[in-house]
């Protein structure tokens, strides 16, 4: 990237089974795996049901209301997004890489095996390691999707990527102004009926069939308190109830079809971030003015509209308006915020060296993934471990991130100066190539990886 004169060189290392590296995305990816754990970690600490339902239900003091204001307004939701665009840039570059020396089929079987691999890592993250909020698996089935796509040019890819995401804010918004339509007019219905006026047969039937829905939307809402209460029980139980649960948490992710809507938003985010790098925009090659711009705009799109939406939550009355149908456009807004802000960061020799140890992060990002689950799961919060299982709120629970995730990044930091790759990183691209790969740096290669000048 260049402004004014300044240039800020970031060069990448190399892998060992030959895969190519930028700087700037490891940068991103390593500051998206750590905010990840902001994300996840009260599903790890707290009833995973409960995220779905009413917050409050993990502490509500006024350190935690603000915990959850920043962390839903700034946060919730881009880290994944950011992965998500990654992911699409990692396949563009791989598949692209791939063309110089396969057939279109071959591109595409070569991807597609590396994304089923990665689909029985994530299996194995869910039932061994016991976190049903894996990302892994879910992202591998969506870039099967987006790896159909991977030809089509920016425009279009940004085209597809938006419809498909605006089909979820469409339909959203359809289905919330047809539901408050319904409640206004059955409130209008009770109000005639009380007043001693006889409904006609429509509005008689009208009537019934809201009292209805109201009264199955209770009993929804009486199950999903049931399950939260069950889920704290079962955790705060033994090691083999602990399991269960975790397993159970899956099993219901998948019986609400709620898998579909995952794989659905990470292909179409992979599309724009596949977009996003054919354009430049995710590795640093436009200008400090462009990102400025980048940034302004998309934060003056998603701030009143994620605000809305964290206001419309804290109302707990099981309504969030139209501003859940807009939260997927803020969302992807956010998160190309948080592109451009970075990248502007990297334009300046002293946002460059604060940002430079999240490069080892990046490189290191799967691996990250796999010890917060190992941390929180298996040691901070199961009851063979310390048992802080539903002792924590969200301000503990920021907390207790920030201090998981300096560790990791200390680590990643130390791992990266002697390692050629991560241990998870390298299990996985050794099954994919299937051959042990190279797992320490060679002799003629430097601290970091990178080649030292003959």
């Amino acid at each position: 990237m260049t402004d004014a004169g300044l240039t800020v060189a970031l060069p990448p290392p190399a892998e060992p089974d030959g895969a190519p590296r930028l700087a700037t995305l490891d940068i991103l990816r390593g500051i998206a795996i750590l905010a990840i754990l902001f994300m996840n970690i009260n599903g790890m600490g707290g009833s995973l049901h409960a995220f779905f339902g009413d917050v409050r239900h993990y502490g509500w003091t006024a350190a935690d209301q603000a915990s959850w204001w920043v962390r839903e307004v700034l946060a919730n939701g881009t880290a994944r997004a950011l992965l998500e665009m990654l992911f699409g840039a990692g396949m563009v570059i791989l598949t692209d890489r791939a063309a110089t020396h396969m057939s279109k089929w071959q591109v595409f079987r070569s991807y597609a095996w590396r994304n089923i691999v990665l689909i029985a890592f994530g299996l194995i993250h869910v039932f061994v390691l016991l976190w049903p909020g894996d990302i892994l698996h879910t992202y591998g089935i969506a870039a099967l999707v987006a790896a159909l796509f991977r030809r089509f040019r920016p425009r279009w890819l940004i085209v597809f990527g938006l419809l498909l995401s605006m089909f979820m804010l469409l339909g959203g918004g359809a289905g919330i102004t047809v539901s408050r339509m319904q409640e206004r007019q059955a409130t209008e219905l009770r109000v005639k009926r009380d007043a001693g006026q006889s409904l006609t047969t429509i509005e008689a039937k009208t009537l019934g069939n809201a009292d209805k829905a109201a009264g199955e939307r209770a009993k929804r809402k009486a199950e999903d308190k049931q399950r939260v209460v069950a889920e704290d029980q079962a955790r705060q139980g033994t090691a083999g109830q602990w399991v269960r649960s975790a397993w159970d948490s899956f099993f219901f992710i998948q019986a609400m079809f709620l898998e579909i809507l995952f794989v659905w938003e990470a292909a179409s985010t992979m599309l724009i971030g596949a977009a996003l790098y054919k354009l430049g925009i995710l590795q640093g090659a436009r200008s400090m003015s462009f990102y400025a711009k980048l940034t302004v705009i998309s934060y003056a799109t998603a701030l009143p509209l994620r605000a809305l939406f964290a206001y419309d939550l804290t109302r707990f009355d099981g309504s969030t308006g139209l501003s859940q149908a807009t939260s997927e456009l803020a969302r992807l807004a956010m998160t190309v915020g948080h592109v451009g802000l970075i990248n502007m960061a990297l334009a300046s020799v002293v946002g460059s060296r604060l940002l430079k140890p999240f490069e080892a992060a990046g490189r290191t990002a799967l691996t990250i993934y796999i010890l917060q689950t190992l941390i929180c799961v298996f040691i901070l919060y199961p009851p063979w471990g310390l048992g802080l299982y539903g002792q924590q709120g969200w301000a503990s629970f920021m907390l207790t991130a920030l201090a998981v995730n300096a560790l990791l990044l200390w680590w990643a930091n130390w791992w990266v100066k002697d390692h050629a790759i991560a241990p998870v990183e390298w299990a996985w691209r050794s099954a994919v190539a299937g051959r042990r790969l190279p797992f320490r740096l060679r002799a003629h290669e430097g601290r970091g990886g990178e080649p030292v000048a003959a």
